[in-house]
């Protein structure tokens, strides 16, 4: 297989054992390891994915380029640093020894040179380590960025959006549509939209200029790949990153960084059918205030359900719980409310998860219909350009 687009004549055929020579500087090259790392199986069946994919290539003057490649079926990594390479080639590294011995090593240079039957040697100053490398052609095939059919998204906005909804992807392996959350783009906004059957996230960022898009393009994108998505895009200069798919596989380049994961199949919820369209109480109170009365009151709450009970009344908002092994406790929040009294019961882990998204800053609107229908919050404050909200189904209690 090539091994980049450039330099087709490195095969996996044709890298003979102890061809690999190289010189790198360990702070660039323990960068890239770091972001490569997480990728790496750590309890695999498969002993080549406990490995990096080493494969240096020769440019002008004796200057190249070290790609390191890190897999474990689902998604991989492709990342690269700037290298002196004496003799081009590939072999197989264990990733976490690897990872662990290049972060105890001292500043400076770092050469890493392919010995027979796949040992590797890393020299530092006074450092000599050999490691047990294996075979590079048992490495499995990374898939290649697509050349055309790439999209360009702000790196601000997607990271934004990953932050305030994958709290709410759900953990249940069997429902493996909500494994994910779900990436709409249009022409001049984006979306993204998750949920785990108890509630949802949901952001709308507008004002964007998506180019190549007509209608809507629908993405699910796996809670482990917007993991280590938000991982890149938190350690990124770069202001935009380009987005491709094809039938199996989803691409993410940031940087000098590629991501690929398998795609998550079948359908998404239709979510647009559970919003609330007339939750006509509501109630606006400081997201700090809300905040410290949740965890407190939270901490008498049922271990098991986590329920808490929120009670609206004549310009108060009151939070109460119990159980028979902590006691109870109850918070009062004066704060406008002219309607009914309401009584609903709510999570208060969930209700956590959604301050915490929107930090403690400002305020945030509670918006009710009755006790037994979803509950939606969102920021009182937000900007006109980006709607967030977060659907809550009551509890019994």
């Amino acid at each position: 297989m090539p091994v980049t687009t450039e330099e087709p004549e490195m095969t996996a055929t044709s890298v003979s054992t102890g061809s690999l020579e190289i010189t790198v500087s360990r702070v660039e090259l323990l960068r890239e390891l770091t972001a490569a790392q997480s990728v790496v199986e750590r309890k695999t069946t498969i002993p080549i994915l406990s490995n990096f994919l080493f494969e240096a290539s020769a440019g002008e003057g004796g200057t190249g380029k070290l790609t390191i490649t890190a897999t474990d079926l689902d998604q991989s990594l492709r990342t690269s640093c700037a290298a002196r390479v004496k003799k081009p080639g590939a072999c197989t590294v264990p990733a976490r020894k690897l990872y662990d011995y290049i972060k105890l090593l001292p500043e400076g240079d770092i050469s890493i040179k392919l010995m027979d039957n796949h040992w590797v040697q890393i020299r530092a100053g006074r450092s000599n380590t050999k490691m047990v490398g294996m075979a590079r052609a048992n490495f499995p095939q990374v898939a290649e960025f697509p050349e055309t059919g790439a999209f360009r998204i702000s790196v601000a906005s997607l990271r934004s959006m990953v932050a305030k909804t994958i709290f709410a992807i759900s953990n249940e392996e069997s429902r493996y549509t909500l494994n994910g959350a779900l990436l709409v783009l249009k022409s001049e906004s984006m979306a993204m939209v998750a949920t785990d059957g108890h509630r949802l996230a949901h952001i709308e960022k507008t004002g964007e200029t998506l180019e190549g898009i007509s209608g809507e393009k629908k993405t699910l994108i796996p809670r482990k790949a917007l993991s280590e998505l938000q991982g890149l895009l938190s350690n990124t200069d770069a202001e935009t990153l380009e987005f491709a798919d094809d039938e199996q596989t989803l691409f993410f380049r940031i940087g000098g960084r590629v991501l690929t994961s398998r795609k998550l199949t079948g359908q998404f919820p239709n979510y647009e059918a559970v919003l609330p369209r007339d939750n006509n109480k509501f109630v606006i109170v400081r997201s700090e205030d809300l905040m410290g009365s949740i965890q407190r009151v939270a901490q008498f709450a049922d271990e098991r359900s986590g329920a808490i009970k929120i009670r609206l009344e004549q310009n108060e908002l009151k939070l109460s719980s119990s159980s028979t092994d902590a006691g109870e406790s109850e918070d009062t929040i004066e704060t406008p409310y002219n309607y009914d009294p309401l009584v609903v019961g709510f999570n208060s882990s969930y209700l956590i998860d959604f301050l915490k998204a929107i930090g403690t800053t400002g305020e945030v609107r509670l918006e009710f219909k009755d006790a037994q229908s979803a509950g939606q919050m969102r920021p009182e404050d937000g900007s006109e350009d980006v709607k967030y909200r977060y659907i809550l189904m009551p509890m019994r209690i």
